[in-house]
This record gives structure tokens, sequence and C-alpha cells, in this order.
């Protein structure tokens, strides 16, 4: 089933780039003074952003058409995981990212640093639904 494998290639490179933003790049940064931080923070977000959310989306598409086709509800409960990441970044990450984004890098202190930090919890959830999706994915393939 090829719109199964395409949904678990998408939710397997929708979880590598969350696992490298939370493993690698946010310690990475956090070696940074505070102002080099946020001014590295923010254009990594920007960027971050524009990978994730599409496929986010086509993972869920693509989930959705495979069970669609197959009725496999492991493919629904991967694309529903996917789709997941939505609303958990707008409802639970947008607040903080907001509060950064306002946040001049002349003005970064101690808070902001601790915002960044909270802000790599809050995004672990995004790789924990991505993996999710994925095992889901090669459940249903299974």
């Amino acid at each position: 089933m090829l719109t199964g494998l395409l949904a678990l290639t998408i939710a397997a490179l929708f979880t590598g780039a969350a696992l490298y933003i939370n493993i690698v790049e946010q310690p990475a940064r956090l070696a940074l003074d505070d102002r080099a931080l946020l001014t590295e923070w923010k254009p990594a977000y920007r960027r971050g952003f524009a990978l994730q959310a599409p496929l986010a989306v086509i993972g869920f598409l693509l989930g959705t058409a495979a069970w669609w086709t197959s009725g496999c509800a492991g493919f629904l409960a991967g694309a529903v995981l996917m789709l997941a990441n939505w609303p958990w970044t707008i409802l639970a990450i947008l607040p903080t990212n907001r509060i950064l984004m306002a946040t001049a890098p002349e003005a970064a202190d101690g808070a902001t640093r601790a915002l960044i930090g909270r802000w790599n919890v809050l995004h672990a959830v995004r790789s924990a639904l991505g993996a999710a999706a994925a095992a889901c994915f090669l459940w249903a393939l299974a």
C-alpha cells in the first residue's frame, strides 16, 4: 500500500526533524549567551515551522487516504496524531512563541532563556506525536 508507506515516510521525516531540534539544536543554542540564544532561536523557529507544518498536514492526508482505502484503524490513528500537532502548536506552543518573537535580542535575559527551555519541553510533545504516528503507520503496514 503506497499511501501507507508514504504516510510512514512523512511521519518519520517529521519525527526526525522534531527530534533533531530537541536533542541537537536546542542543546547547542543553550551554550550561547542570552542575546545570541534568542537571535538564533527566531530564524530557526521560522525555518522549522516551514518544514514541519506541511509535513504534519501531508502525513495526516496520506494517513487518512491509507485508512480510507484499507479500513485499517492504525492509519486513522496515525493520521489523527499527525494532525494533533496543529492544535498542540496553536494552543500550547504559540503563546510562548509570541513572547519570544516580541522580545528584542538586546532585551534577552535569564527569563528569555527559561522561556526557550520551556519551549523545548513543549516542542518535545511534537516529537512524541510524530513518533507515535510513525508507530501507528508501521503497525498498520505490518
